[in-house]
C-alpha cells in the first residue's frame, strides 16, 4: 500500500474519530446534571519529552536502545467536561537509525530518520480532575520516508490559576510497518475562552 493510500486512510479514520467524539459529547452533555456550567474552550500546550526506541542502531549497525530529545506542541478543543479532540504534534530534534521491526518479512531493514515530525488527531477522555486518556491517528514525516501512526497516551494535569495547567504525559506510538516508540514528558498549557 503506498503512502497516498495511508494518508487517505488516516484522514478518514481521523474524521470518524472526531465525529464519534463530537456525537458522544452531545449525548453526554444532554444527560449531564452538573452544578457548574461547562463552556467549550481551546487549549494550547507545549512539553519537553524523551522518546525511547528499543530497536535503534548505532553507526556500526549494532542494536542500541535510543533515548531522543523531543518537543510536543498540542492544540486541544474541549467539547464537554469529559471529552475533547486535538492535534498533538511530536518533534524529535535528532537524526537516528532504527530497525523496521514491525515490517513483515524475514530481513529487517535499518532506516535513518532526520528530525521527524509526528502530528496526530487525538480523541481525549478526561477520567477525573487530573487524569486524561488519549487515542488517535496521524503520521510521522521525515525527509527519508513517511509512516502512518497510531498513538495512545495518558496525561496527569494539575490546574493553576488563570487557565494555566502543568502536566505529565506518557505516549506510545506505533508507526505502521516500521517501528514503535514510547515517550514521557512534562509540559504546560493555557486555556482560552473559559469564564
Amino acid at each position: 500500500m503506498n503512502m497516498n493510500n495511508h494518508l487517505k486512510k488516516t484522514f478518514f479514520l481521523s474524521l470518524i474519530l472526531c465525529l464519534s467524539c463530537f456525537l458522544s459529547s452531545q449525548i453526554i452533555a444532554q444527560d449531564s446534571n452538573e452544578k457548574e456550567t461547562f463552556v467549550p474552550h481551546h487549549q494550547i500546550g507545549i512539553s519537553i519529552n524523551h522518546v525511547h526506541i528499543f530497536e535503534g542502531r548505532d553507526d556500526e549497525g549494532n542494536k542500541k536502545a535510543l533515548t531522543l530529545p523531543a518537543w510536543a506542541v498540542d492544540y486541544t478543543y474541549h467539547l464537554t467536561k469529559k471529552w475533547a479532540i486535538g492535534l498533538h504534534t511530536d518533534i524529535i530534534i535528532e537524526k537516528f537509525k532504527v530497525e523496521k521491526n514491525l515490517e513483515s518479512g524475514g530481513d529487517k531493514e535499518t532506516v535513518e530518520r532526520s528530525y521527524p515530525i509526528a502530528p496526530a488527531v487525538m480523541g481525549i477522555y478526561k477520567l477525573n480532575e487530573h487524569w486524561s486518556f488519549l487515542l488517535g491517528l496521524g503520521g510521522e514525516f521525515a525527509k527519508e520516508e513517511d509512516y502512518f501512526l497510531t498513538r495512545a497516551g495518558a496525561e496527569y494535569g494539575y490546574e493553576l490559576p488563570k487557565g494555566w495547567e502543568v502536566f505529565g504525559t506518557f505516549s506510545y506510538d506505533i508507526k505502521w510497518n516500521a517501528y514503535d516508540s514510547w515517550g514521557i514528558g512534562l509540559g504546560i498549557t493555557k486555556s482560552f475562552g473559559r469564564k
